[in-house]
């Protein structure tokens, strides 16, 4: 069955990992996504690496499936052309260059809704198209850093990390993606387009959820605090004998369920735990015996404990042991791909699953400039045409 977003077209100018990761989630829903790239360069993290499969980069490969990809320098008259056509029977446009780069070849907000007044008009940028900052460049690491969550991230006696994943460009996409559908609904509803404007420190800002609202409430800067949760105890994780397990005891119910699970009944009998309230004000005098107890097992004898006494729980993985468990499996998670160069490889499936619609893996992210011929030959370009504008380099 088709995608739910199935007989919408997205012309993708955007590069590197937030656009990409939004248009990656348009497509998996179904919509029709045609990347648009430099000739003879493309997308820049078709050259990051290593490592590469073959000459095709891992980091590439892992947020272009589902998509096209065209060629085109718009810079030329020729390329403008080709561009204007593209997004003529396009229902969504997204970039994500530095604010105003694309104003300047005539591809702007205010210039294209005149032309095109349906069209859906996406922007990710560092900081949005507004606001003293809007003209700065924004990357994940710059983010983390000035978005606060390296500030909570970490242990307490030494400097913030980032996270291992790029996680305020992917949030910023998938803001997008959301907005972009939003936008597509509204339009049914009005006829018209919009713009979708995602900054990618709001959408930082927005992650920030409770440690904001301890701000908010308190004045205090919340600190780095490891693995502990700032709220709830105990909440982090533990070294057993083989490894390292986390725990989450959610709620006072699961407390007094999970002292005898670990052979420490007497901590749930303790006054100054009771509460999670009791136990974060007493934090200090809580995780010692409860330190000893898992060392004295396995993570494998941990987990079994846990799951059978009804208290979360999971072993920390690597990303080798997370990509082979048998639930990935089974929702379709890790999926093979046939790509025209690199051969089979795999990729991580869709996470969004619908009882009627599919949001599927389909096609190989595109080799540079695959799908350029047929796309134009489809906006009215014959061969002969063409062919000229790849002897002029346009395509």
């Amino acid at each position: 069955m088709a995608g739910p977003l199935s007989g919408f077209t997205v012309v993708d100018l955007t590069r590197v990992l937030s656009g990409p990761y939004c248009t990656m989630v348009l497509a998996d829903l179904g919509a029709r996504v045609i990347k648009v790239e430099q000739p003879g360069k493309g997308d820049d993290t078709r050259h990051w690496g290593p490592p590469f499969l073959g000459k095709e980069s891992a980091y590439f490969l892992s947020i272009n499936r589902n998509k096209e990809s065209v060629t085109v320098d718009f810079k030329p008259a020729e390329g403008r052309d080709v561009l204007e056509r593209l997004i003529a029977k396009a229902d969504v446009f997204v970039e994500n260059f530095r604010p105003g780069t694309i104003d300047r070849a005539g591809f702007g907000w205010e210039a294209v809704h005149q032309r095109h007044p349906r069209l859906v008009y996406a922007s990710i940028s560092g900081y949005g198209q507004s606001g003293p900052r809007s003209d700065e460049a924004g990357y994940d690491a710059v983010m983390q850093a000035e978005g606060g969550l390296m500030s909570v991230t970490g242990d307490p006696d030494r400097p913030g990390y980032r996270l291992g994943v790029a996680i305020t460009d992917m949030v910023a996409g998938l803001y997008c993606a959301q907005g972009i559908t939003a936008a597509l609904l509204a339009r049914e509803r009005s006829g018209q387009g919009q713009r979708v404007d995602i900054g990618m420190l709001d959408t930082t800002a927005a992650l920030l959820t409770y440690q904001a609202a301890n701000w908010f409430a308190t004045g205090k800067i919340p600190p780095r605090q490891g693995n502990r949760h700032a709220t709830i105890a105990p909440y982090e994780t533990f070294t057993t004998s083989d490894g390292e397990i986390v725990i989450a005891v959610g709620n006072d119910a699961t407390w007094q369920k999970f002292c005898p699970a670990i052979g420490v009944p007497e901590l749930a009998a303790d006054s100054r735990f009771t509460t999670n309230k009791d136990r974060m004000e007493h934090y200090d005098a809580m995780p010692a015996p409860i330190h000893r107890a898992f060392r004295s097992k396995t993570n494998a004898e941990w987990v079994k404990i846990l799951n059978d006494a009804g208290v979360a729980n999971g072993e920390v993985r690597d990303i080798g042991q997370m990509l082979n468990d048998p639930q990935l499996a089974a929702r379709e998670m890790v999926q093979t791909l046939m790509h025209p160069t690199v051969g089979a490889t795999r990729v991580i499936g869709a996470p969004i699953k619908f009882s009627e619609n599919k949001a599927t893996v389909r096609t190989p992210p595109p080799i540079l400039g695959q799908h350029t011929d047929a796309v134009l030959s489809e906006i009215g370009y014959d061969s002969t045409a063409i062919a000229a504008l790849r002897q002029k380099k346009v395509v």
